[in-house]
This record gives C-alpha cells, sequence and structure tokens, in this order.
C-alpha cells in the first residue's frame, strides 16, 4: 500500500516483541510476521495491536504472530535489517525460561509445526490447484475446448498434478526451514521417497524388501503429507547429534551421510507407514464426519472456518484436506466448506465498503475485499474490520451458514480440487457435473451476498460509521 513507511513498522514491532536480542527466529507468511521470542513476557501484545500499520497480534502455540496484511514481505525484509539477518538463528541459552510442558502447549507446538511446515507451501498447492482448475473447466468434462488427446491437456494435467504427487519433497524443504534442518537433506530425503525404484516397487507389491536387514513395507509416498513431516522433524535431532559430535573438520562430509543413514530405516519402515496409516485413519474419519453431519456439519464448518484461521487451528483441518485428497481425489465436507468461507469473507470486506463514511476506513475495507478477491487473503479482513468493529462477524459467521446450507441441501458437496482462497477457488467444483459447479457456484455467490448485506445492516453502529479513528 503505497505511503506506508515499512521501515518504521518494522522498527516498532521489533522494539515491542523485545528488542532483537529477544528475537530467537522470525518467518512470514502470506500476511503474517512470525517470531519466536526468547521470553514472552518481554512483549508487549498490546502495544504491538496498537501500531499504525498492524492489524492484530496474538501468540498461536509457540509463536507470537503479527499480522500485517499483503505487505508482510516488505515489513519482514526491514525486520531482518533491524535483527541482522536473525530469522535463521536458532536459540541454544540453556538459561532461558522453559515453558512448562501441558497438553495445551503440546497442542499449540503442534499447530506451530503444521503451521510452519504447511504454510509455506500452500503458494505451491494454489497454483498446482488452478492449472487443473483450469483444465476441468475448458476439458472434455464441462466446456470441450480442450480435447483429451491434444498436447495442451497433457501439459496442463501434469502440471497440476506435480504440486501434489511431489508433496514429500515440497514439504521436505519446508519441514526442514521449521525444524531447522539442513534445507537439502529435507529435500533429498523427500526425493529418496519418491525414487522410481522405490515406487515401483509399492505397485509391483514387493514383501521381502528390507533396510539394512530391516523388514520394509514399500508403500508410494506421492501425495503425502504426514510421513515426512515426521520424518524431518526426528531428522532434525539425528542431524544435531552428528554436527556435536562429529569434528570440524569431518562435520561437512560425513554429518550429511550419517544423518541419511540413520534416517532411512527410520522413515522407509517406521515413520513412513506409520504417517500413512495415521493419514488414512484422517482420512476415514473426516469422509465419516461428513456423513453423519450432513449439511448441518458443511454449513456450521463454513460459518465457523475463519474463526479457525484467527487461532491457527486451521491447519489440522487443512492437513486432513491434504491427505483426503491424496488418498480419495475428492472430498463433500471440508474443501467445498473453505471455498464458501472465502466468498464470505470477499462479501465481509464489500458490505463494509458501502457502510462505511469515513473514506479512509472506507477505503481501507474495499482494499481488504479487493485482497481477499484477487489474492484470497483474509486476515485483513478478519482483523482490520471483524475484529476492530466486531458487529461484522455477524455477517461473516451467517453468510457463511447460510452458503453452506444451501451448498449441502442442493448436494453440491463435491470438491474435486484443493481449493485457493481468492475467486478462483470456484474451481474446486469443476469436474464432477454441471449440477454440481451450477449449484457450488450459487452457494458461493449466496455467501458473499448475505454476509455483505448483513454486515450492511447490522454490521456497525452508527457511530462506527461515520466517526471511528
Amino acid at each position: 500500500m503505497p505511503g506506508k513507511n515499512y521501515s518504521l513498522i518494522a522498527e516498532q514491532v521489533v522494539e515491542k516483541v523485545g528488542g532483537k536480542e529477544n528475537i530467537s527466529h522470525s518467518l512470514h507468511c502470506a500476511t503474517r510476521l512470525r517470531f519466536n521470542l526468547i521470553d514472552y513476557s518481554a512483549a508487549d501484545i498490546d502495544a504491538v495491536k496498537k501500531i499504525n500499520g498492524v492489524l492484530g497480534a496474538q501468540k498461536v502455540g509457540e509463536q507470537l504472530q503479527v499480522i500485517i496484511g499483503p505487505d508482510v514481505d516488505k515489513v519482514f525484509d526491514e525486520v531482518l535489517k533491524i535483527t541482522g539477518g536473525s530469522a535463521e538463528v536458532v536459540n541454544e541459552n540453556l538459561d532461558a525460561p522453559k515453558q512448562k510442558k501441558d497438553w495445551k502447549s503440546i497442542g499449540g507446538a503442534i499447530l506451530d509445526a503444521l503451521s510452519g511446515c504447511l504454510g509455506p507451501a500452500i503458494p505451491a498447492i494454489v497454483a498446482s490447484a488452478f492449472f487443473k482448475g483450469f483444465l476441468a473447466l475448458l476439458g472434455p468434462d464441462i466446456l470441450g475446448v480442450i480435447s483429451a488427446d491434444s498436447n495442451l491437456y497433457t501439459l496442463l494435467t501434469f502440471v497440476g498434478d506435480a504440486g501434489f504427487y511431489f508433496f514429500p519433497v515440497i514439504i521436505g524443504y519446508t519441514a526442514a526451514k521449521k525444524f531447522n534442518v539442513t534445507p537439502v537433506l529435507g529435500i533429498l530425503l523427500g526425493g529418496i521417497m519418491l525414487h522410481p525404484t522405490f515406487t515401483q516397487m509399492a505397485a509391483d507389491s514387493v514383501t521381502d524388501f528390507t533396510v539394512f536387514g530391516i523388514p520394509c513395507n514399500v508403500q508410494n509416498y506421492g501425495s503425502t503429507v504426514l510421513p515426512i513431516i515426521l520424518s524431518i522433524w526426528v531428522m532434525s535431532y539425528v542431524e544435531k547429534f552428528f554436527n556435536s559430535k562429529l569434528p570440524s573438520s569431518l562435520r561437512g562430509v560425513f554429518a550429511p551421510a550419517f544423518t541419511i543413514c540413520v534416517m532411512l530405516p527410520i522413515t522407509l519402515c517406521v515413520l513412513g507407514p506409520a504417517g500413512a496409516y495415521l493419514g488414512n485413519y484422517i482420512t476415514t474419519g473426516l469422509m465419516a464426519f461428513g456423513r453423519a453431519t450432513g449439511f448441518i456439519g458443511l454449513a456450521v464448518i463454513s460459518a465457523l472456518y475463519p474463526l479457525l484461521v484467527m487461532t491457527g487451528m486451521h491447519m489440522v483441518l487443512i492437513t486432513a484436506l491434504f491427505q483426503v485428497f491424496a488418498t480419495v481425489g475428492s472430498d463433500g465436507a471440508i474443501a467445498p466448506a473453505l471455498t464458501i468461507s472465502a466468498f464470505a469473507i470477499m462479501g465481509v470486506g464489500i458490505g463494509a465498503s458501502l457502510r462505511l463514511k469515513n473514506q479512509e476506513q472506507k477505503g481501507q475495507a474495499a482494499e481488504f475485499a479487493i485482497t481477499a478477491i484477487l489474492a484470497g487473503t483474509s486476515e485483513p479482513t478478519l482483523y482490520g474490520i471483524c475484529m476492530r468493529y466486531k458487529k461484522p462477524f455477524i455477517g461473516l459467521l451467517g453468510g457463511g451458514f447460510i452458503g453452506g446450507l444451501y451448498c449441502g441441501i442442493t448436494s453440491a458437496i463435491s470438491a474435486t480440487l484443493v481449493p485457493a482462497t481468492n475467486f478462483t477457488s470456484i474451481l474446486c467444483f469443476t469436474g464432477a457435473s454441471t449440477a454440481n459447479i451450477v449449484n457450488g457456484s450459487i452457494s458461493c455467490l449466496i455467501a458473499l451476498v448475505s454476509s455483505a448485506l448483513l454486515v450492511y445492516f447490522f454490521g456497525f453502529d452508527k457511530d462506527e460509521q461515520g466517526l471511528m479513528k
């Protein structure tokens, strides 16, 4: 956004989180600065929220998240200038107070790990989903513009499938960054899991393969998520062990080799099969949930999903959704609800921009709406409108519920693509039937219009419409 002083925003944020000495690790996602701090009590979260250019701040799991919006990368660059590149620094201060381990802290750590591993991979998933949706729309099943035997059809098919099939490689990298493993080792481990020789053994149902004499349950790990995340997490301890024990003259050669050597039986014989089994269990549970709750369940998820985004809990659903598509290829509960929820968020921004009279706030709301529609970034609307004024939550929840209810009642609940979060997410309804895409599109339109109308008529008090600064 023109006119923003990114350097000043970064300077104030770093100061209010306790200074650069209090930051052990920092990164950013599409809209948020994410800090791991040495001492969280030194951070003044309320003061961070009041910084001009900051939309909100909260502690999620082991991270302090500062919501900036689409300009987060520019602010992050300024943060790195102040901290001296501390984004990759790992805190080794043994005197720092240790957080008490309980179920809440463990759950927070799991959410933090999922967010750190899957969040950076989302652009690749969105790009792949775009190509698959484009192909489904123009392919022989709907518009018939592209024939199934054309080179373009073949190209779009393997480009659209690549991001999903190579999950272990993509997430091998992002998980390595999250768990402070040498990134190329994460990529290598993902590549090992997808090597054609190993994949062919799975296709041939080989049962007598062993890894250093240990029996191996050979599987195809294409499109899987949990096996590589679990493996990289364990590898972080293995690599750290060898880096600490080997002399510096030998570390560069032998530490990577020894790390991969140890991880081979752990990954291929233990964590890989266990992660695949857990993923299948999650898939079965999610499918059962969809059958048990029907259209009511879809409507509730559509309404509540933005609240999950605000708490970080949405990564649990995203992880489950990836597993469902990898296993089944379509979803009738979570994916449609996420798409409808995205359109409800767009409607909130539109309704607020039409209702607010203060020109600065009106323009900001319009910017948030455009950001949600084109970029699929929901945090500016959630924190800049819903959290700021509170009552727009009525439109957000109501629009999502109404749209989800229509979708469920008309049985337009077959999503064949992992949805994006912008207007192109509507393509997730392609590839099944004409009725499916028509009713799915109507559901999204209902969610957008309903949330916009609810926000317009019930989202603001009179003083908020024109006087609130």
